[in-house]
Order: C-alpha cells, then structure tokens, then sequence
C-alpha cells in the first residue's frame, strides 16, 4: 500500500505513524535509533506490505497491470488503491479526509529533525500540494505516476497507467473494496500483536 493508506492504518498513533511512513525509507534492521513506538510502527508497514503482496485481490489486479509495468504492476496498484481510498474516504473514515492528512503531516514536521534523508527531502513537498488527499484526483494521479516514471532506472511506462486505469476503473474499484476491510483486520490485529510486546 501507499502513503494514504500506511498513515489510515497507524490507529491514531503518532509514533506508528511516523513509522508507518518512514519504513520505505528505512534500509533492513537501521532503526534502533528510534522509539519503541516507530520501531513499531516500520513493522507494522512491513507486516501490511508482506499481506498485500500475497493477498488474492490485489494479485489479481498486479496481473492485470503485469503485461505492460512488468515488476512496476505492484507500485502502480498500490497507488491505484491509495486513489480508491481517498476517492471512498467517507466510507473507512469518521474523519474529514482533510483534517486526518493535515494532522498526519503535523506529526512529521514536529518530528522532522528524525526523519530518513530520503522523507525529508519529499515532505514538504507532500505538505505543500496534500498529496496524500489529492491522490483522489485522476490528473493528480497520473502527475505523482509521470514523477516516479522519472526516477526509475529503465523506461516504466508508468506515466501511462492512468489510462489502464480508466479502462478498468470499476474492476480495479471492486477489487479494492473486497480487499481493504480484510487489510484493515489484519492491520488492527498486527498492531495490538506489536503494542502488547
């Protein structure tokens, strides 16, 4: 899963939170330095991402994308679903879609100075433009999609994947919905596993 859904899935938890958000930041067992909690938190993500990976749904919409991403398929359905989740907010959340991203950045800024390099230099540009709310927009979308494109170090096509999206944007969106209220058990269940420790 993507940054939206890491940060719905930390429980209202500050320290899982910043865990949660830097765990892809994080290279293999480097984060003794942390909190007990965001120490927590990099294993809840890498528990939610193991899930994913192996989880029937989304495999099935990695293979729909696998012909033309190849080993980009599962980045592209992670931001697809993340697209799924901010566009449906009203229905996993309580809480003004807003209100939660604003309050999700306030607690990475207050604990910038802790931040993996890499999250520091995207941060503010995340807070800046509210990338995790505006992944709901199409165009937002396909423009977060074109910068990762840029990055990688052979030709993705990933600029292109809204389009395949579009083209299939209701089994994509079944596809989600049958598999989020199975991740969000597990990751209840992973995390009261994590904080009993």
């Amino acid at each position: 899963m993507n940054f939206l859904a890491h940060a719905f899935l930390s429980g209202d938890q500050p320290d899982i939170l910043i865990g949660n958000f830097i765990a892809d930041h994080i290279t293999g067992n480097e984060y003794d330095h942390y909190r007990k909690g965001i120490i927590q938190g990099i294993s809840l993500h890498r528990r939610i991402d193991s899930y994913t990976d192996h989880h029937a749904v989304f495999m099935s919409s990695k293979r729909r994308l696998h012909h033309k991403y190849h080993k980009y398929s599962g980045v592209i359905a992670d931001m697809f679903y993340d697209h799924f989740l901010a566009a449906d907010w009203v229905y996993y959340s309580r809480d003004d879609l807003i209100g939660f991203t604003e309050r999700s950045y306030a607690v990475l800024m207050q604990n910038f100075h802790i931040l993996p390099v890499h999250t520091r230099r995207i941060l503010p540009y995340m807070v800046e433009d509210n990338w995790l709310a505006s992944y709901a927009d199409l165009d937002f979308l396909q423009l977060s999609l074109q910068g990762i494109a840029t990055r990688t170090p052979y030709r993705s096509g990933m600029e292109k994947a809204v389009n395949d999206l579009r083209d299939h944007y209701e089994i994509f969106h079944m596809e989600f919905r049958e598999f989020f209220p199975d991740l969000i058990t597990f990751s209840k269940e992973e995390l009261e596993k994590l904080t009993e420790e």
